[in-house]
């Protein structure tokens, strides 16, 4: 059954939404005819256009739904994940990586693992990151799907596919430029679409003030709890959120996916590619004033007495389905004629998350699987070729993986899992390779497949009961969370340790062949004659500096 009745007006809203992004599709269509054109948008976006891709890019129906979904779990601790979580992180970025990566003139960071150790650590990741991004792909069409169902009564199937169908045309015709393009208009969508719901729904708390006195203390702190686990919802100390969080996941997850990185790549020149992830900062910092004031909405209404706020029931388990709460709030707040905008900025939300998830895997798997094992001699037109053929195959198969998705009755700790096993330990390899030109290439690949191993491996001992979680995170209360931001920095710390030991007793590359990728042997970019409002290091502090602010503000 819909939860609501759309108007003709809500139709149409959506009806014009579709028609407009594959209209873009077919519209670039004929400015990308090379490979740098159909990969890298032709290198032409400027800072605000690549940085609002770049959050857009993250800012999918997976960050929507299922942050609002893990907000009803572990309360005003999902903002870790944007104030600490993310923001050193993309200033780090923008900062420290960016000149590495955007000198190199490479189309994925697998390519700079090929140019700074060998094509084995370059392979490793390719293949690791096509299958994360496989997954991440099936959750948004999960995610997609969702809101269909929920507002709209749709059947399950017919969810997926519609979704499906319509973020593969645009991306095969247009490919990163296409995606960019839309991404900046969904950017916009989402916050005029969805920000109403945090207001409206902090209106009939009584405000914000109230909203928070109504919470349990251990959902309405930051800080404040996290000295004793059992303190707080998800169970962590301030140490494991510091140490898995802020650092591994974090920079795991912000400097190595591709999925983000390869916006800023699109730039016109290294300073706009430094700024990109440094201007969309600021917008990052303020989603929590959507999404975890959304949830703390949601949990309220669940809880008081004679409320007609029910979460619909999970497909696979019966229980209450947090990651419904968002789409049942627009269906709660929002008049006829004006879900429909909600509505569009959900499917928004979703083509953004979704055009990141294949765009970034039809290029790693041209470029870093197809080219260097399958036709080492293919020609621009021809990889171009691929990659649209490739966009199509990668829809078919995140179809696959949306109902696999489907198991999990918060997401995020499903994404965070997933995470950990693959861009934590990629994190370290990247700082030794950028920052110690003694790394070599023998050293990378091994402590690469260790960090790897040893995650999953931890996964399954403490999903199948092998041992004990304290044994990871040093509590006996360890959520599902707790325990992947634990097991992320073991991850990140085996694979520092082995890749320094293999290093220390193998043979480097010399530095003419690590010149451009590694600190020393890399132009300084602030060296660059420009006045101070325009320089990266000056907005970088700005955004610092309010994260800061937020962090002691929520304490």
């Amino acid at each position: 059954m819909a939860a609501i009745h759309l108007t003709m007006v809500d139709w149409l809203i959506v009806l014009l939404y579709f028609v407009f992004i594959i209209g873009i599709g077919l519209y670039l269509r004929k400015f990308t005819v090379t490979g740098e054109d159909f990969f890298l948008a032709g290198r032409r976006s400027s800072s605000w256009m690549a940085g609002l891709a770049f959050l857009s890019a993250n800012l999918g129906a997976l960050e929507i739904l299922g942050w609002t979904g893990g907000t009803m779990k572990y309360g005003m601790f999902v903002s870790h994940f944007y104030w600490i979580g993310a923001i050193p992180a993309m200033l780090f970025l923008g900062l420290y990586m960016m000149p590495f990566y955007y000198s190199s003139k490479i189309h994925s960071v697998p390519g700079y693992l090929k140019l700074r150790f060998d094509e084995r650590s370059r392979l490793l990741n390719a293949f690791s990151f096509a299958v994360m991004t496989l997954l991440m792909s099936g959750i948004n069409l999960y995610l997609m799907a969702l809101v269909l169902r929920t507002i709209l009564g749709w059947d399950w199937h017919l969810s997926m596919w519609v979704s499906a169908l319509s973020i593969g045309v645009y991306i095969a015709l247009g490919g990163l430029l296409s995606a960019i393009f839309t991404e900046i208009v969904q950017f916009f969508l989402i916050w005029f679409g969805l920000f109403l719901v945090a207001i409206l729904g902090t209106i009939e708390m009584g405000g914000l003030g109230q909203v928070f006195a109504q919470i349990p203390p251990e959902m309405a702190r930051l800080w404040a709890t996290t000295g004793d686990p059992s303190q707080n919802a998800m169970g962590v100390t301030w140490l494991g959120i510091v140490v898995g969080l802020g650092f591994v996941l974090s920079f795991g997850y912000w400097t190595t996916d591709f999925l983000v990185v390869q916006r800023a790549f699109s730039s016109k020149n290294l300073r706009a590619a430094r700024l990109a992830p440094i201007t969309a900062s600021f917008f990052k910092m303020a989603l929590p004033f959507i999404i975890v004031v959304s949830g703390l909405v949601a949990w309220r209404l669940t809880q008081m007495a004679g409320s007609d706020f029910h979460l619909l029931p999970h497909p696979s388990t019966g229980e209450p389905w947090n990651d419904t709460a968002f789409p049942l709030l627009i269906a709660r707040y929002y008049p006829p004629g004006l879900v429909g905008l909600g509505i569009t900025a959900l499917l928004a939300g979703f083509m953004a998350g979704q055009a990141g998830n294949i765009s970034a895997f039809n290029t790693v798997w041209t470029y870093d699987i197809y080219r260097v094992i399958i036709k080492k001699d293919a020609t621009d037109k021809h990889l171009v070729l691929i990659g649209r053929v490739t966009t199509i195959i990668a829809i078919v198969l995140s179809v696959l993986t949306a109902y696999v998705a489907m198991q999990f009755n918060t997401i995020m700790d499903y994404i965070q899992a997933i995470f950990s096993w693959v861009n934590a330990p990629l994190f370290a390899t990247m700082l030794l390779g950028m920052f110690w030109k003694r790394c070599t290439s023998t050293g990378a690949f091994y402590g690469l497949l260790a960090g790897m191993g040893s995650s999953f491996l931890m996964f399954l001992g403490l999903k199948f009961a092998w041992f004990s979680s304290y044994w990871l995170t040093f509590s006996q209360n360890a959520s599902d969370m707790s325990n992947n931001l634990w097991r992320a920095w073991w991850a990140w710390l085996i694979c520092f340790v082995v890749t320094i030991l293999i290093s220390l007793v193998t043979k480097p590359k010399s530095d003419k062949e690590l010149e451009g990728l590694v600190k020393g042997l890399t132009p300084n970019p602030d060296l660059e004659k420009v006045s101070l409002i325009k320089r990266p290091t000056f907005w970088a502090a700005i955004s610092l500096v309010v994260a800061i602010a937020l962090n002691i503000y929520f304490w």
